[in-house]
């Protein structure tokens, strides 16, 4: 349509009285060329008294909102228009488009101005369209107001990113914000945090987290990629693969083999957020080693070594490329930050393998992770992989086959926190279906269980030989309730706790039910190791398939926080005093997970939530609703999942008891760790250890550890070197179910409330 005010045109307009409000200008009518009588006019017909006579004008400019002068042009009344329409789901037709546009050149001319502001012109458009389309001038509307909203948004965005890049952030321990690519990347999520809110969650949802009943994980990351998976890395190898248009062959020696597994966990951990786990990687490892070795072994035959000889220099070449090996990663995963700009959480299980070469790996990972990395003198142990042992009391028990590789990994716990230990032989979820079926169910990161999928009937086993599979599989997110919150607007509003909790439970349904169906949209070409090259359970797709067929054995968790300040707030009693309300409630949570389970055909999860960041959000949150309550928000944070309060003064065994009563209750996400206040005292650890498997724990060695940087002197705790007077210390500690460094060269990495956390804690 041409610009009907680019050129001198009649136009006719009312003669009542002047009006610019909208509402007043829609009386008006157009007749353009004597021709066209506005439908407008039949909706709202103007006064008998008014008379019509034509006018001619010149061109008209429209001031925009920055200042500048444009000439006015329909066309973008049009384009505006349509957009409106199409989000509205009307069609509207070239008629339609007629009549809304004369009708604002009239109404520009009965204005009588040469400038219009973009107020106005909006105004006008919205006038047309009130009478013509309610639900298009609501659409209009509301555009408007999106574009109101992303001022704000930027503005918002704006004011962060000054903060990251002068202040830093220390949301995410293993986020280093002073380095250039991680500011970027920390800018990047908080826009796209603010996109989450604006487009994927309504009024109620949005209402919800601002309010601080429910916490989204990860907004940034949400509408992009899944949560914490389970990788099969050795899937991915077999026969080769292909990484960034590039083929890779499988490797033929075991150096080759950690530098393709390094790459591949680069690239591949890039590609999500959250917990990046690598299963059973002694037996990953293995088959590459035994390549190593018959090649070497040939050789020394060949240079006339004898059988004996050849084999002994043969293994301590392999021995050396696995020590050279892990070495690698820790130097790899520790200094290499991912796309996303964080170090990614890379976690590594072992520890059941009984062939040569497989112990051989997991004595070799044990040794170098305890041995550290640095300068000879100033040696300290690093943070990533997190190593998990798999323990098996037939393999690991006195006097069994594995029981070398148990002391092995007690020793390099009592000096390093790590490995960590899941008991696949005693009580529980994670032991049943090691028991069973002979299947490991590895933490995928910290602490996220993946629930059982079977290879056959998915959900339920099809029968009495089909067994679960776990190697593969994902979680597409977590969203944490607020409990305490949730119990106190119950009792603010006079309501039945567990209807405001089913309120907020359900919210958190449709949220996970849409981030399936969002995600379903997902070309597999977003992560083609995951999804084309075998990562994934079923990820042999093209690059162009969408991966919703792989989502359906993926989890989706409800994550739950402050179990201790829920019993206070209940009656005053924490959980060492008592528990009882906190004990029902979760078990109520269980049952309406599974109720949600076989409703929507989804494997929902109850997750202990390792709030670090969150813990003291929560506080927040809390006090401006209800204000400072004795021990629920007096503290500058709120306690982990289901533990006992940090500062109770109890032992490791009684914690371990109290904190059992719960663990059948978080088979989506659980772990549980003592604080060791002996320094070093391998006995005690192993004794503990031992007691927590056979509870069927995954087991955490809580030490503080601390290195001097100047002199390397190390000791439990200390904040000033007792050797050289230094205060150039690096600092470790557990931050919930990984370690973190709470001080590095004299600085702190951690939030300020977790810090608080760290100084009063005696049971953990």
């Amino acid at each position: 349509m041409q610009n009907s005010l680019n050129k001198e045109r009649n136009i006719v307009e009312f003669t009542s009285p002047k009006t610019t409000a909208a509402t007043d200008v829609i009386k008006g009518t157009a007749v353009p060329n004597g021709e066209f009588v506005s439908q407008v006019a039949k909706l709202n017909e103007p006064s008998k008294a008014a008379q019509i006579t034509p006018l001619k004008i010149k061109t008209v400019h429209v001031i925009k909102k920055d200042g500048t002068r444009e000439e006015f042009d329909n066309r973008k009344i049009i384009n505006a228009v349509k957009k409106s329409a199409v989000r509205a789901l009307v069609n509207l037709t070239d008629e339609d488009l007629k009549q809304i546009c004369d009708f604002v050149d009239n109404n520009i001319v009965r204005m009588n101005k040469q400038e219009v502001s973009i107020a106005e012109m909006h105004n006008l458009v919205e006038g047309a369209l009130e009478h013509l389309y309610p639900s298009v001038a609501q659409s209009y509307r509301n555009y408007r107001n999106y574009k109101q909203d992303f001022v704000h948004m930027l503005d918002k965005v704006y004011q962060e990113s000054q903060r990251i890049m002068y202040i830093g952030d220390k949301e995410n321990a293993n986020a280093d914000s002073t380095l250039v690519s991680t500011k970027r990347s920390l800018i990047f999520n908080e826009l796209n945090k603010e996109l989450y809110k604006k487009f994927f969650l309504t009024v109620d949802e949005l209402q919800a987290i601002r309010d601080g009943y429910i916490y989204i994980h990860d907004m940034s990351a949400r509408r992009d990629t899944m949560n914490c998976c389970l990788f099969d890395v050795a899937s991915v190898l077999k026969g080769g693969f292909e990484m960034g248009n590039l083929w890779y062959n499988e490797p033929k020696s075991l150096d080759v083999a950690f530098d393709v597994i390094g790459d591949i966990v680069m690239a591949a951990a890039s590609q999500q957020y959250g917990g990046f786990t690598v299963a059973e990687v002694d037996k990953i490892l293995a088959p590459y080693a035994e390549k190593t070795f018959e090649r070497q072994n040939n050789k020394y035959l060949c240079l006339g070594l004898s059988f004996e000889k050849s084999r002994e220099a043969a293994l301590a070449d392999v021995k050396k490329d696995f020590e050279q090996g892990f070495q690698g990663w820790e130097y790899k995963f520790n200094t290499v930050a991912s796309s996303r700009g964080d170090y990614p959480f890379i976690t590594v299980t072992a520890g059941l393998g009984t062939g040569l070469y497989e112990k051989m790996a997991t004595m070799a990972m044990l040794k170098i992770r305890q041995g550290g990395q640095g300068k000879k003198e100033c040696k300290k142990p690093v943070l990533f992989p997190k190593i998990v042992f798999l323990y098996d009391e037939n393999l690991h028990g006195p006097g069994k086959i594995n029981e070398d590789l148990f002391k092995a990994g007690v020793e390099c716990s009592s000096k390093t926190m790590y490995p960590d230990w899941l008991s696949l032989t005693g009580e529980g979820y994670v032991a049943s279906m090691y028991k069973k079926y002979g299947r490991v169910v590895s933490p995928m990161g910290c602490r996220a269980f993946l629930s059982p999928w079977f290879e056959r009937g998915g959900m339920e086993p099809a029968d009495e030989n089909d067994k679960p599979i776990f190697v593969g599989r994902f979680n597409i997110g977590a969203i944490s309730l607020h409990l305490p919150m949730i119990y106190a607007k119950a009792k603010k509003e006079s309501k039945d706790f567990y209807e405001v909790l089913d309120y907020y439970m359900e919210l958190i349904r449709q949220l996970h039910i849409r981030t399936y169906d969002y995600l379903g949209e997902m070309k597999a070409s977003v992560n083609p190791l995951a999804y084309c090259e075998g990562g994934f359970l079923g990820g042999h797709l093209g690059i162009h398939d969408k991966i919703r067929p792989l989502l359906k054995s993926s989890t989706a968790s409800f994550g739950i926080t402050a179990l201790n300040e829920l019993q206070e707030i209940h009656n005053g009693k924490s959980l060492v005093e008592d528990g009882q309300f906190a004990i029902e409630v979760m078990e109520y949570i269980n049952n309406k997970i599974q109720e949600y389970k076989k409703e929507d055909g989804i494997l929902y999860a109850i997750y202990g939530t390792p709030a670090e960041n969150l813990c003291g959000l929560q506080i927040k949150q809390f006090r401006k609703k209800y204000g400072i309550v004795e021990h629920v928000s007096d503290k500058p944070y709120v306690s982990n999942s289901f533990h006992c309060h940090v500062s109770e003064q109890i032992g490791p065994i009684q914690k371990q008891d109290l904190e059992k009563r719960f663990w059948d209750l978080f088979n989506g996400g659980k772990i549980q760790y003592v604080k060791y206040p002996i320094d070093y005292n391998m006995e005690a650890i192993e004794t503990l250890i031992h007691r927590a498997m056979d509870m069927g724990f995954y087991e955490g060695v809580n030490l503080s550890l601390s290195y001097c940087d100047d002199c390397g002197h190390q000791e439990l705790n200390m904040d000033v070197c007792p050797k050289c007077g230094s205060k150039n210390l690096t600092k470790i500690e557990r931050m919930n179910g990984y370690l973190a460094y709470s001080r590095v060269k004299g600085d702190s990495r951690l939030a300020d409330h977790k810090m608080e956390e760290i100084k009063d804690r005696v049971s953990m």
